[in-house]
């Protein structure tokens, strides 16, 4: 077969989860010998993390927008290559797909009912778009991929898929998020002067909860006698500035370190060093969700991931 892969983001410096998801995926199908002929569509980027081999061919996108790149560049690039498959690899797809579609979806949070507006710009969009989109083509996917069977019963009751049609494969993580016994502290310094403190990988989206994280943060402050100090990922200083004032907490601020993103390798040392690693998320959590902090710290079988710990409770 000739399989199509989308991996829009793969080559951007900062990736993310589903970035990540997509990349470790491709590079085991590289390894296979099953005959098929892979083509991974991308769009341009700095960090070229994958390199062609004898199965696999890289096709570069170069599009302003991101819903322009996928409905309509995507499926015209599929159809020109003659693929028997297409397999999107985060969340959204075509609404117009030449060939059979396979989908990955990790969650429908943006279906639900939220707080409020993201005050990023990209991310409200993004939102609005998703939105927009997913209801849609779930019906015209051939398989549905999701990360639980949590996700995947919720989906498929919320949106009415039928059982047939959508399955569970959790995410696989990187080999470098592993136990370590005495964690690299040049890693762990450049983010941070010590270990044993709270770490909370944030980000300006709503469902990260970051406003009550600052705010249950400065609660702790005054009853703690630990104080330990606070390290916020993916997070800008004006934008923990604005949460500070608007929670009328600027007084924490030097508890806080927020060096902005983080590379993927440092997290597992970053994980390993932490007395404690939030995640309060404004959604229910299925335990694929913690896992890749949980494996971070204790050993445990790459089939099961381990259940989250109390201090990983959802606010609802």
């Amino acid at each position: 077969m000739k399989i199509a892969i989308e991996a829009q983001r793969i080559f951007r410096p900062n990736k993310h989860g589903m970035d990540f998801v997509a990349l470790e995926s491709i590079r085991e199908l590289q390894k296979r010998n099953d005959g098929n002929e892979y083509y991974i569509i991308v769009a341009p980027g700095e960090d070229r993390c994958l390199q062609e081999s004898h199965n696999l061919k890289i096709v570069e996108l170069k599009c302003p927008t991101y819903p322009l790149w996928e409905q309509v560049v995507l499926p015209r690039v599929v159809k020109q290559l003659g693929v028997d498959l297409l397999h999107c690899t985060s969340n959204t797809a075509p609404l117009w797909c030449p060939v059979p579609l396979v989908l990955t979806i990790h969650d429908i949070i943006y279906l639900e009912p939220r707080q409020h507006r993201s005050p990023s710009l990209y991310q409200e969009m993004g939102w609005h778009y998703r939105r927009l989109v997913v209801p849609r083509i779930l019906k015209k996917c051939r398989k549905i991929i999701t990360v639980s069977h949590f996700e995947c019963e919720r989906i498929r009751k919320a949106l009415g898929i039928p059982a047939d049609r959508i399955m569970a494969i959790y995410n696989g993580y990187s080999t470098h998020f592993q136990p370590q016994e005495a964690p690299d502290m040049d890693i762990v310094r450049q983010y941070i002067p010590e270990k044993d403190f709270l770490f909370f990988l944030g980000n300006t989206d709503p469902k990260k909860n970051a406003a009550r994280v600052l705010r249950a943060y400065s609660l702790y402050l005054q009853r703690s006698d630990a104080r330990r100090p606070l390290l916020i990922a993916d997070l800008k200083e004006e934008y923990i500035d604005q949460l500070l004032q608007q929670e009328g907490i600027p007084h924490i601020k030097p508890h806080l370190h927020f060096p902005g993103y983080i590379a993927n390798r440092d997290l597992a040392t970053l994980y390993n060093a932490s007395f404690a690693f939030l995640y309060p998320r404004c959604a229910r959590v299925s335990a694929s969700r913690c896992s890749k902090p949980w494996r971070a710290a204790l050993p445990s079988s790459p089939a099961t991931p381990p259940p989250c710990p109390k201090w990983q409770a959802t606010e609802h």
